[in-house]
This record gives C-alpha cells, sequence and structure tokens, in this order.
C-alpha cells in the first residue's frame, strides 16, 4: 500500500484555507475584522474558552503550569488561567497581543505571561518538558508542518496535550456560497483540521481522548457580515455589490450554535 503523503495533503488544504482577501468594499476590514474577533472572544464572559476548560477540567489544576500556543485575543487563555498556576501564551502577532493585554488587564489575570513571537522558532531546547499541559486553539491553519508543530507540543509537556478546533461549517456561510457564486459548497472553507491531527497522533500510537463542545457566539449585524466576507472574500472579490447580498441574507438568518472538537492525549 503506499504511503500518504501528509505534509503534502495538509499542505493542499492548508493553501485552500489561507487565500488572501479580496476586500474592496472596505479599507478598513482588516482592523475591523480584528476588533470583532476580540470581541467576540468576550462573549458571555468568555463562554467559548470556559465550555473548552470545563472539557479540559480533569487534567486542570491549581499547580498546573500551561504552555498556550496562538491564544489569540485570550478566549481561552482568560478561563483557563482561573484555574491554573501559571500560563505562557506564544503569539506572533503583534495586533493579538495587544488585544491579549487589554483583555487581561481588564478580567484582572495576572498569572500569564506573553511571549511575542514565532511559536516554530522557539528553541525546543529551552521548553524542553517545561509544563504540565501544551495548547492551541483554532491554530492549525498557522503551521505549515502539522507533525512537527505536534512534535513541538509534545517536547514543551511533560504531561498532556490539546488541540481544539472549530467542527463544522455554519450553514450561512455554504448557503451564501451558492448563492453568490451559483455553485454547490464542497468545502471551500473547511475548518476540519482535526482528523489531521487525530490521524497523525494515531499512527504514531498515542491514545486520543475526543470530545465536541458546544457554545454560543453572539455578532452584531456589521460583525456578522464581515464574518461571512472573510470566507467568501477568499474566492470572491467583495465589493459593493456582493457585501449587500451578504447583509440581505444575514438580516433574514437565526444565530446557530457553534460547535468545536477538543481533542487532548497523555505523554
Amino acid at each position: 500500500m503506499k504511503e500518504l503523503n501528509w505534509q503534502d495533503i495538509w499542505e493542499d488544504t492548508r493553501q485552500q484555507r489561507m487565500r488572501p482577501l479580496k476586500i474592496t468594499y472596505d479599507t478598513d476590514f482588516r482592523a475591523k475584522f480584528a476588533e470583532d474577533q476580540s470581541a467576540v472572544a468576550k462573549y458571555n464572559n468568555y463562554e467559548y474558552g470556559r465550555a473548552a476548560t470545563e472539557v479540559l477540567g480533569e487534567i486542570l489544576d491549581k499547580d498546573c503550569e500551561v504552555l498556550e500556543i496562538g491564544p489569540g485575543s485570550g478566549t481561552l487563555t482568560i478561563p483557563v488561567a482561573q484555574r491554573v498556576k501559571s500560563i505562557v501564551a506564544v503569539e506572533s502577532s503583534d495586533m493579538a497581543v495587544d488585544y491579549l493585554k487589554r483583555n487581561l488587564e481588564e478580567s484582572r489575570v495576572e498569572n500569564v505571561t506573553i511571549l511575542n513571537a514565532n511559536w516554530l522558532d522557539v528553541d525546543d531546547r529551552e521548553i524542553k518538558d517545561g509544563f504540565d499541559l501544551a495548547v492551541c486553539s483554532h491554530f492549525l491553519w498557522q503551521v505549515k508542518d502539522v507533525e512537527e508543530h505536534l512534535r513541538k507540543m509534545e517536547n514543551a509537556s511533560r504531561g498532556y496535550c490539546a488541540v481544539i478546533q472549530p467542527a463544522g461549517r455554519a450553514e450561512i456561510v455554504k448557503e451564501l456560497w451558492r448563492k453568490i457564486t451559483g455553485k454547490d459548497y464542497s468545502g471551500e472553507f473547511d475548518p476540519d483540521a482535526d482528523y489531521f491531527v487525530y490521524l497523525i497522533l494515531r499512527l504514531w500510537g498515542r491514545l486520543v481522548n475526543v470530545r465536541i463542545m458546544n457554545y454560543s457566539i453572539e455578532r452584531n449585524f456589521e460583525q456578522e457580515v464581515r464574518y461571512i466576507a472573510s470566507f467568501i472574500g477568499r474566492y470572491v472579490e467583495v465589493d459593493a455589490n456582493v457585501k449587500e447580498v451578504i447583509e440581505q441574507y444575514v438580516s433574514e438568518r437565526n444565530k446557530e450554535q457553534q460547535s468545536a472538537v477538543v481533542m487532548w492525549w497523555t505523554l
């Protein structure tokens, strides 16, 4: 049997997921979208992060030292920090670091150390066996080599590793794709990077715990329009006309519950 080349499959999928945005209706789209992400992260007192923390509750305690990779604005960081001894958060984006600092201060969380660096550039020798848990959330598409990423996580942990990723694309994205392009949706914005992680870990002989968690997100009208545009705009130019189509559709839709896959394993 021919061996699958995981790197080629991963890179092809990643390139589709990480296409550059073609948003022409608003020159400040990226800054506004970043602000949206921080606001959504805090929805209902960090509901997403609290749900993930509950799933991981059996491996978290007040003595845990945690490494979080790609914390963004802190949607997971803040709820976990309230349950553990300390967190080192590795974040390469200067904008995300600014939002994270702001949210930590607002939540009065003082046990988080931020390392403003690219995760894959962090020296393995300096972090080896340094943490009880290494975790990343909504991060996988940022890495070119998922196997290298997982090995680096395992190198840093003396106990557990965990990966959290979205589970399934919202129906509104699929329906708008059909409406705008006239084509059936075939996974163009597929977020399910978790299956790569699960299969690789099983090939390595790891026993992987898997849970599906549900959570709610509430966006205002303009935030929802930008959320949809952030996907559609990777394949179709979102100009003023396309924006109007999105706005009309968003105004007619009810909010949907979100799901994510939580995977963790013991070293």
